[in-house]
């Protein structure tokens, strides 16, 4: 299912630069402090725990220390400038995978075997890992910038081992309301990705396998003296990858306008409001109760005398 024409070769572009998004860090570790809150009222043991569009890698310390059990907290990103300018990218990206699976290869060298924290470049709805091998999946303020959640889900789900969980944030339909409304006085050009709705979600979820899905949406509301550094922060979030995107910079006169349109907003502490809603999910991947022949699984326990 295609939730927006994005081009994922314009995403990588836009990630490519990590100076250019660095000012948007202050909001991706507000939402990653509300993301382990609500991780850290599940219960739940981990070996192996993936950031699926880890960027620089801010998030992995912090899943080291919630699963200080884990054998392997792994960080994939599909922008490999952001991954060198990682802390942890002391492995180089070919030994990477080589660590994840150390205990199984005698053979690796004594660094990646020993490495908890690793990163490494690759596609998070392609990812280079085995089926069933996944405890927990986190990614944060990610998913949005796939074409096709679905998909990015479903493949989700082929990594993760049973009873392991799948948490993430996303942007929801009114992150940029007050910009998108600006610039609907101007013009019909798509200059904000149309997010995807919590309840699609859900239903994404289900469809992809997994168990007893929870959504949530909280909104935060980002507040400005200036036009221009609203905009600034816009373009640090990201960008517009949609493949229907404007072509080109504003006249002078759409900008002016644009701006008068973004005043006009101001409320009566006197700031332009911006409005990001993010959706929170999270679910499990069920235990089979059938074989792919159709048969039904029945298990026993064993009776205690």
């Amino acid at each position: 299912m295609l939730s927006a024409p994005i081009q994922l070769s314009e995403v990588r572009r836009l990630f490519s630069t990590p100076a250019r998004v660095r000012d948007s860090l202050f909001l991706r570790q507000e939402v990653a402090q509300r993301m382990a809150e609500k991780l850290d009222l599940i219960r739940i043991d981990a070996k192996r725990v993936v950031d699926a569009g880890c960027g620089e890698g801010a998030d992995l310390l912090r899943l080291s220390e919630r699963f200080p059990q884990a054998q392997q907290v792994l960080g994939i990103d599909a922008s490999w400038q952001a991954l060198h300018r990682s802390e942890i990218a002391s492995v180089s990206a070919g030994s990477v995978l080589r660590g994840l699976f150390s205990r199984f290869l005698p053979d690796q060298s004594k660094h990646a075997r020993d490495a908890k924290l690793a990163v490494t470049c690759g596609d998070f709805a392609k990812l280079p890992l085995a089926a069933n091998m996944v405890d927990v999946l986190w990614s944060n303020l990610a998913l949005h910038w796939h074409p096709q959640p679905d998909q990015v889900l479903q493949e989700w789900f082929r990594v993760l081992a049973r009873n392991g969980i799948v948490i993430f944030s996303s942007f929801g339909p009114d992150t940029l309301l007050e910009l998108r409304q600006a610039f609907a006085q101007i013009d019909d050009d798509s200059h904000t990705l149309p997010f995807v709705d919590m309840h699609d979600f859900g239903d994404m979820l289900v469809a992809a396998g997994f168990a007893t899905p929870v959504m949530d949406v909280e909104r935060i509301t980002l507040r400005y003296q200036d036009v221009q550094r609203l905009l600034a922060d816009v373009r640090a979030l990201g960008g517009n990858p949609l493949s229907n995107r404007r072509r080109g910079l504003l006249g002078k006169s759409a900008f002016a306008y644009l701006k008068t349109e973004l005043e006009k907003k101001r409320g009566e502490d006197g700031r332009i409001p911006l409005t990001i809603e993010v959706v929170f999910g999270h679910a499990f991947k069920p235990v089979p109760t059938k074989l792919a022949s159709g048969e039904s699984i029945i298990q026993f326990d064993a009776m205690k005398k």
